[in-house]
């Protein structure tokens, strides 16, 4: 399990933040040089080198926004007319995409970092931009709200599979909906009926904690409180739960673990979002006890299993049922070995974990468990640690990515597996490169080099 440094302070990080920012403004300079963008967007690397793969488009929001963070890490004006340019010209068509559930990746990532730095009057206030970066994120809340299922107790954002699928990673397309409800934005339909789309995130929140989240209550035979799976199937005929699944996981019952990653952080940064409302409106909603009550459970369960089920350095391998995890014998008990023959890790369920573990343990603290929160913290605080050094940091020159040994679709057997090795290794990701960043300026910002980092402003 992760050996938590109790003793790590944030501060202790400045150097590695240092280095760290240095090497993600040339990569992101070397990924604009390289990578031709009509290829699609970059997904991962190959052999260092970013390449497309065709599925969804979901993650031209994570290249664009690395620049915006890497603008608002280090003040390099570069970056912030790269990120401003690509989003103006490239990124409309995600916003009315409506056949992804990818849009609190994409667009959020975007004209939400841009609307949030021109709120927080890092760049200069111009009413009409303001006002673009707002339209289109009220736009891509609705757009993303209409992929709706409805279920016995509620209903979810439907993934990519179809109306039957609910996966754990749409719980950060919440972001999209809940930022365009804090706009004053609702979905129209028909019969100019309006549906409220904080009432929908919450709703799919909900979905997600009681049907992607195990608690350890005897569900079924692999019901360990805290581990996920990476979807769950409805008969959407009556609206009946049927199963759990899994897509890029090893099975429904076991955990995928960056599907347990974006659980960590999307309740714990909904919880977050869920303090900037009143009462009154909650009060329609369900209730603020039994809203937070409902994911802090959830929070609190993924981040436990996290803890519990990751090598002592704190990243895990990408999946805590890999058939191969047995010739590795007491693997939890040291730290992860990317380079063995059996299994590969994921350093971007690391990467995005680690926030998850930061804002939990903050939110805890703030309201007044300081010790099981200073817990969740130092948790976040020892991963963020390891992955700021080699053998995951990429410090090599040619090589585009940031966070080495990500993988993407272990299954589908899409990620590069080089020469003389078994397993996928050394390779990057863009959404692992992002959440490395957006995590390093979570710090930063703890740190007091500006406000408090949300996703809402």
């Amino acid at each position: 399990m992760l050996k938590i440094d109790h003793d790590l302070k944030a501060k202790d990080l400045r150097p590695a933040l240092a280095q760290f920012w240095h090497l993600s403004g040339e990569k992101i300079l070397l990924i604009e040089k390289k990578f031709d963008p009509a290829r699609g967007a970059p997904v991962f690397t190959e052999a260092g080198s970013y390449t497309a793969r065709g599925w969804t488009e979901w993650t031209q929001g994570f290249q664009y926004g690395s620049a915006i963070l890497q603008f608002d890490a280090t003040g390099e004006d570069e970056f912030l007319e790269s990120g401003r340019k690509n989003t103006v010209e490239r990124m409309a068509p995600h916003v009315s995409h409506i056949g992804v559930h990818d849009h609190g990746f994409n667009n959020v990532s975007t004209y939400g970092n841009l609307a949030r730095l021109m709120r927080e009057k890092r760049i200069p206030h111009n009413e009409w931009e303001l006002n673009f970066y707002e339209l289109a994120l009220k736009v891509t809340g609705a757009v993303q709200a209409a992929r709706w299922t409805n279920h016995a107790q509620g209903g979810y954002i439907y993934s990519f599979n179809g109306p039957h699928s609910l996966f754990v990673d749409t719980i950060r397309s919440c972001r999209a909906l809940v930022v365009s409800h804090a706009l004053g934005h609702s979905l129209c339909g028909e019969g100019d009926r309006r549906f409220n789309l904080l009432e929908r995130a919450l709703a799919h929140i909900r979905s997600t904690a009681e049907y992607s989240v195990f608690y350890g209550e005897g569900r079924d035979s692999y019901d360990v409180r805290g581990r996920t799976a990476h979807e769950a199937i409805f008969n959407t005929n009556d609206g009946a739960f049927r199963c759990p699944n899994s897509q890029q996981g090893y099975t429904g019952f076991s955990t995928w673990t960056r599907g347990l990653a974006w659980a960590m952080l999307g309740f714990a940064e909904e919880l977050e979002f869920l303090e900037t409302r009143s009462d009154a409106e909650l009060k329609a909603l369900g209730g603020r006890k039994a809203l937070e009550a409902m994911m802090l459970k959830a929070a609190t369960a993924t981040c436990d299993f996290y803890i519990q089920n990751t090598p002592t350095d704190g990243v895990p391998y990408w999946d805590t049922g890999a058939p191969g995890l047995v010739h590795l014998g007491d693997y939890l008990d040291r730290p992860a070995d990317p380079f063995n023959d059996h299994e590969p890790v994921d350093s971007s369920a690391a990467a995005i974990g680690a926030q998850g573990l930061l804002r939990l343990g903050r939110y805890l603290q703030k309201h007044g468990k300081k010790a099981v929160g200073e817990r969740y913290w130092q948790a976040g605080l020892t991963v963020f640690r390891t992955l700021l050094d080699e053998p995951y940091l990429s410090t090599q020159k040619t090589h585009q990515g940031l966070l080495l040994h990500s993988i993407y679709h272990h299954p589908n057997g899409w990620d590069y597996v080089p020469k003389g090795s078994r397993i996928p290794l050394g390779e990057s990701s863009m959404w692992g490169d992002y959440h490395f960043r957006e995590c390093a300026l979570y710090v930063e910002r703890v740190l007091g080099r500006g406000p408090y980092y949300t996703f809402f402003g």
